[in-house]
């Protein structure tokens, strides 16, 4: 089993996310169920991807796994490894461009 960081000194070598990088995942994304059509990187270091449908934030909808898992579902993903903390990544469906902006969590 391999050892998950939820942040890691940024940027990344190799401009690739390590592979004991982890991030808080919606379950609909990592099942395959959704594509990813957000990608964050938290202003703290730490990373989220998430369906932008459901709220990630509903009890059971979110689990905490290594970003390779996800990129070995959506290659696209891994071109974000240069996302700047404080920054996110949207697009309107799987093989859309990404398009970054700010990244701020909402308020509760």
């Amino acid at each position: 089993m391999t050892e998950m960081h939820r942040r890691l000194p940024w940027p990344f070598a190799g401009g690739e996310f390590p592979a004991d990088l982890g991030a808080v995942v919606q379950r609909t994304v990592l099942d395959g169920v959704l594509p990813a059509l957000m990608v964050a990187h938290a202003a703290d270091g730490s990373w989220m991807v998430g369906d932008g449908v459901n709220d990630p934030n509903e009890p059971g909808a979110s689990t905490a796994t290594h970003l390779r898992h996800v990129v070995e579902r959506d290659a696209s993903i891994a071109t974000l490894a240069s996302l700047p903390p404080g920054r996110r990544a949207d697009r309107a469906s799987a093989g859309s461009a990404w398009v970054v902006s700010d990244f701020e969590y909402e308020d509760d």
